[in-house]
C-alpha cells in the first residue's frame, strides 16, 4: 500500500529547517483534515494534536504510521518521552509502511522518519 500524506511535518521540523509560512498552507493529503493533527502540530498546540490524534470519532487506523508519528511528535514536545518512544517504535516497527511527505519537501519512509525520530528523542 502506498500512501503520500504530509502528516509528518511535525517530525521534519525536528530535522530540516523549513518556511513556516509554507507550512501552514499545507494539510493532511489521504486524510480527512484535522485527523492527523498536523495544522496542531505546526501551531505548536500540541494538547490540540493530541485531542485530534486520540479521538474515538476519528477514521485513522490506530496503527497508521503517520498517526503514530504525530503522535509521538506531541508526546515528546509535551515532556513525555515514555509515550513518545512507544508510539514511534510502534511506527518503526509496524507491519504498512509508505512513503511520506515532510514539510520540507523531503520523501521518506515512515520507518525511516520513525527511527529518526527515536534518535532524536534519546538525544535529549
Amino acid at each position: 500500500m502506498f500512501k503520500v500524506c504530509h502528516a509528518l511535518a511535525a517530525v521534519a521540523v525536528a530535522f530540516a529547517a523549513s518556511n513556516g509560512a509554507a507550512q501552514a498552507d499545507r494539510a493532511e493529503i489521504g486524510y480527512e483534515r484535522g485527523t492527523l493533527g498536523f495544522e496542531a502540530l505546526m501551531a505548536n498546540d500540541n494538547e490540540a494534536a493530541l485531542r485530534q490524534l486520540l479521538s474515538e470519532r476519528s477514521s485513522v487506523s490506530r496503527n497508521d504510521p503517520a498517526r503514530l508519528i504525530n503522535l509521538g511528535r506531541a508526546y515528546a514536545r509535551l515532556g513525555d518521552t515514555a509515550r513518545a518512544r512507544q508510539s514511534f517504535e510502534a511506527a518503526a516497527n509496524c507491519k504498512e509502511d509508505f512513503d511520506l511527505v515532510l514539510s520540507d519537501g523531503t520523501v521518506m519512509n515512515s520507518r525511516k522518519v520513525a527511527s529518526l525520530a527515536l534518535k532524536q528523542l534519546e538525544r535529549r
